[in-house]
């Protein structure tokens, strides 16, 4: 049974098998590729990040130069709207200096200074590549003068009903702006516009004689940032003060929110130069915002974060590919070491299972300069040595065997003893011989109890009885001076103990307590319980033992080739620690004229055998 649970032990364990190749290329394989794989890793978050950090400056970049472009060209519209107003006629001569083309329109709307007016305005138009118009809405009584290179003029309307105009003429300022509109004074689809509008007053006396309206095509933005993406400028917006959009190349967006066109929080980036990284729906985008430097206005410009993509995926194609070089160079190089490694033990383990089939010759030679080689170099000297070893213990058993051949042709059969003292009893008994016959019957007991074969163990009742034979056999040797009292626990009478373990105590304590002893010599068997175990003591009161003595008694018990004059003491000690184990056995105590205490302690479970066992 033992045996069978060491084979299933054994065969768990090879199915739980794990080769040192096999870790040490998982080892390998771990320690390079987990810091490649957080390398790799680290590096491509870092480098997104650099790449975000480097668009979103280029994005700011492209506001700043944009917003720059575009307030420049609006301070020079601006110019040339006070310069048209109130400047000097380039085309008139010296001595004319004096002469204001546009107000003397506005004081007489004649030819000759319609013209003068039309050939000024239109000179300022070509300067700028004719992206704007200019419109004179006369307030003298005269007509209105309307100049528009690229559209036709829509005459039947009429900006002085506009709310605007009056709000215009109302306000103390002598020009302003108007955010973007549809400019209805021409006749266009796309007729998306800022305006600057500028009073005309007459310098000699400070009437009001008009207004001047710059109305510049919206599409000047996209003019001037011509160096910009088409993809940038979709996502290029200008926002007034209250966030509605001013400019837009999606024209359908111009005066709505932001917020309807681009749901995205702007408070950490609003109203100051600055960039963030946006979630918008279900897409990521890199958001600058930059103000203008001489307007309530601000460039929101944005980029979504896939357009990265394109270095992003290079940069992980590399890596990738670095990382898979050197995982292969990994694999390669941790499978050539290993190998390297682990054959010669694969040779040791191969000449250990040659050894442990007994085959002791022609083991494989391992040639390795390291701790390995000298292993089977001390593999080999032990394998020469078991051999010789078994071939000794094999010579040792055949001899044995043959002298246990002799011993058992030399004994004395059983039943012919049996029936020898069978006769002797008879004899006894018909010459009324009682004492021989009790102790005949005694010694006839004590042999059957000794030679049947009933295992090494037996309860606590089998052994007393068979004690209750050999006190009768000693009562009778030693005319009844000795007598025996027992204390015995009733319910520790069907325990098991090891035959033969009370009777050479209770021999030792005749013998060598009670027997020189010339009063009566009582020895007491008492068997208790001592929490989970059982004790067993046999007292006499005989001489006692002194120091001398005592000391070669405790010797003569933990030899376990000692009888200690012939009675099995020893033997009896060692019989317990090798079947219930170590913490079981034999102890005693003894003083000088005052006798000797013996105690046995075994086990009080109900199964002491497989106790036994377990403790071994």
């Amino acid at each position: 049974m033992a045996n069978h649970k060491r084979i299933e032990g054994i065969t768990t364990d090879r199915k739980r098998f794990l080769s040192i190749k096999t870790k040490m290329v998982l080892l390998f394989l771990i320690v390079i590729i987990l810091p490649i794989f957080v390398m790799s890793y680290s590096s491509y978050l870092s480098t997104q990040k650099l790449l975000v950090r480097k668009y979103t400056d280029l994005l700011q970049e492209i506001s700043r130069q944009a917003n720059f472009r575009i307030d420049e060209y609006l301070n020079e519209v601006e110019k040339i709207s006070m310069l048209a107003s109130y400047g000097i006629n380039s085309y008139v001569s010296y001595s004319e200096q004096d002469n204001y083309p546009i107000q003397n329109y506005l004081r007489d709307s004649n030819k000759v200074n319609e013209n003068q007016a039309y050939t000024l305005l239109m000179n300022y138009i070509m300067m700028k590549d004719r992206a704007f118009s200019i419109y004179i809405y006369n307030l003298n009584g005269g007509r209105d003068l309307y100049i528009s290179p690229n559209k036709p003029i829509n005459y039947s309307y009429n900006a002085s009903q506009e709310p605007w105009f009056g709000a215009f003429l109302e306000s103390p300022d002598a020009a302003s702006y108007l955010q973007t509109h549809r400019d209805l004074q021409v006749k266009s689809e796309n007729n998306w516009a800022i305006s600057s509008i500028r009073k005309i007053f007459d310098m000699n006396n400070g009437k009001l004689l008009g207004v001047m309206v710059i109305s510049i095509d919206l599409d000047f933005i996209d003019k001037v940032n011509g160096r910009l993406l088409d993809s940038r400028r979709t996502a290029f917006t200008i926002l007034d003060e209250h966030r509605n959009i001013v400019y837009n190349s999606d024209y359908g967006s111009i005066g709505k929110p932001l917020a309807k066109v681009f749901p995205a929080r702007l408070d950490e980036i609003s109203g100051k130069a600055g960039g963030a990284v946006l979630h918008v729906g279900n897409e990521d985008y890199i958001v600058t915002s930059m103000p203008f430097e001489h307007r309530n206005w601000q460039t929101i410009l944005h980029m979504p974060m896939d357009e990265l993509s394109v270095e992003g995926d290079i940069l992980r194609r590399n890596l990738i590919m670095i990382a898979i070089l050197v995982t292969l160079f990994a694999v390669v190089s941790s499978f050539y070491v290993t190998t390297r490694i682990t054959r010669p033990i694969k040779l040791l383990m191969r000449n250990m299972t040659s050894v442990e089939r007994g085959k002791f010759e022609n083991l494989q030679t391992i040639r390795s300069n390291d701790e390995i080689g000298l292993l089977a170099s001390r593999f080999n000297l032990m394998s020469r040595e078991l051999k010789r070893l078994v071939e000794r213990i094999y010579m040792e058993e055949k001899q044995k065997a043959e002298a246990e051949i002799q011993a058992l042709q030399a004994q004395i059969n059983p039943h012919f003893l049996y029936n020898t003292l069978g006769s002797v009893k008879w004899i006894a008994s018909m010459q009324r011989a009682d004492k021989i016959v009790e102790m005949t019957e005694a010694l006839i007991s004590m042999l059957r109890y000794a030679t049947k074969k009933v295992g090494t163990l037996v309860t606590v009742r089998d052994e007393l009885e068979n004690i209750m034979h050999y006190i009768t056999i000693q009562k009778i040797r030693y005319y009844n001076r000795v007598q025996v009292e027992f204390d015995v626990d009733e319910a520790l009478l069907d325990k098991k103990i090891l035959k033969l373990t009370i009777q050479p105590i209770v021999e030792n304590a005749i013998f060598h307590g009670t027997s020189e002893n010339e009063d009566e010599g009582i020895i007491g068997i008492a068997i208790y319980r001592d929490n989970s175990d059982i004790v067993i003591s046999v007292a006499d009161n005989g001489a006692g033992m002194d120091e001398a003595t005592i000391e070669t008694l405790q010797k003569e018990i933990s030899n376990a080739n000692g009888s200690f004059n012939g009675i099995g003491i020893s033997n009896v000690n060692s019989r317990i620690k090798n079947h219930f184990g170590s913490a079981y056995g034999l102890h005693f105590t003894s003083e000088t004229g005052k006798g000797t205490t013996f105690y046995i302690r075994i086990p009080g479970t109900e199964n002491p055998e497989r106790q036994g066992e377990m403790t071994r």
